[in-house]
C-alpha cells in the first residue's frame, strides 16, 4: 500500500501518456517508417533524395522558412513593447490581456476571409493608398508572401504577448530602481537588466510563433493562393490532390525535423544570453 501511495503520480499521468502514445507517437512512428520503405521493398532513402533534389520543394522550403522567421521577428518587435506596457505600466492588465487574447477566439478561416476583404483590390487598404496618392491604381496585396505574413502576424501575435507578459511581470522593480540609482539611464537599464532577464519569454514566444507559422495550413491556403505554396499546403497537395502519401509523409517528417532544430537553436541562444543560466 505504501508503494502505491508513493507511486500514485504514475497512475495520474498514465492516461495522458497513453493518449499521446496512441494518437501522436504511434502515428508519427508509422509515418516515419513508411518514408523509408516507399515501394514496399527494402530500406531506402530514395524518397528523401527525390524530394530534396526537387527544385519545387526547395523553393517551397525556403519560402516557408523565410515567412516563418520573418513573422516571428515582426511578432517579437510588435509584441515586446505591448507586453512591456501591460506588465509594467498598465493599471488594467486584465482588460488589456483579454483584448490581446480575444482574436484567438476567432476562427483562422474567418480571420483569413477578413484579410481578403481588407487587402483586396477594392479593399480598405487599396482605397487608402489610392486616395492618398501613393499609387494610381490598386495594388496586388493578396495571394502572395505579403498577405501570408500579415495573416501569420495577426494570428500568432497574442502568443508572443502572453509569453512575454508573465516573464516581464516576474522581473523585480527593485532591480531597475537600483540600476537607475547607480547612474544608468532608462535605455541602459532596459538593455542591461530588463531585456536579458526577459529572454526566456522572448524565446518561448518565438518558438510558439515559429512553430505555428511553419505548420499553419488555413492562413497560407486562403491568403497565399495556389501560386504561393508553403510546406503545409504542399503536404495537402501531395496527399489529397496527387494521392502521393509517401511524398506527403516525407515533407511532413522534414517539417517536424526543421521545427525541432529551430526550437533547439532558440533554446541554445537563450541559455547563452540569459544571465541566470
Amino acid at each position: 500500500m505504501n508503494w502505491i501511495k508513493n507511486k500514485a503520480w504514475i497512475f495520474m499521468i498514465l492516461p495522458g501518456i497513453l493518449f499521446l502514445a496512441v494518437f501522436m507517437l504511434i502515428p508519427l512512428c508509422t509515418l516515419l517508417v513508411a518514408t523509408f520503405f516507399p515501394n514496399e521493398g527494402g530500406f531506402s532513402l530514395s524518397a528523401y533524395v527525390d524530394i530534396v533534389q526537387s527544385t519545387y520543394f526547395q523553393q517551397v522550403f525556403v519560402r516557408s522558412l523565410k515567412l516563418s522567421i520573418l513573422s516571428t521577428l515582426i511578432c517579437a518587435a510588435l509584441g515586446y513593447p505591448a507586453a512591456y506596457y501591460i506588465a509594467k505600466f498598465s493599471k488594467n492588465k486584465g482588460m488589456l490581456m483579454a483584448f490581446a487574447v480575444f482574436p484567438m477566439f476567432t476562427s483562422p478561416v474567418i480571420r483569413s476571409f477578413s484579410w481578403m476583404v481588407i487587402l483586396g483590390k477594392k479593399g480598405i487598404v487599396n482605397k487608402l493608398l489610392v486616395s492618398a496618392g501613393l499609387f494610381t491604381k490598386p495594388q496586388s496585396l493578396l495571394y502572395n508572401e505579403f498577405s501570408i505574413t500579415v495573416g501569420f502576424v495577426q494570428l500568432f501575435l497574442p502568443l508572443m504577448i502572453l509569453s512575454l507578459i508573465g516573464v516581464l511581470e516576474s522581473i523585480p522593480d527593485d532591480l531597475t530602481l537600483a540600476a537607475r540609482n547607480l547612474g544608468c539611464t532608462a535605455m541602459e537599464t532596459f538593455v542591461k537588466i530588463t531585456l536579458p532577464l526577459s529572454v526566456s519569454g522572448l524565446v518561448t514566444g518565438s518558438v510558439l510563433v515559429f512553430t505555428g507559422c511553419i505548420t499553419a495550413y488555413t492562413t497560407p491556403q486562403l491568403l497565399g493562393g495556389t501560386d504561393t505554396r508553403v510546406l503545409s499546403t504542399m503536404i495537402y497537395q501531395y496527399a489529397m490532390s496527387l494521392g502521393d502519401w509517401i511524398q506527403a509523409s516525407v515533407v511532413a517528417v522534414i517539417m517536424i525535423i526543421v521545427t525541432m532544430l529551430i526550437s533547439s537553436v532558440f533554446n541554445a541562444v537563450s541559455k547563452k544570453i540569459n544571465p541566470l543560466t
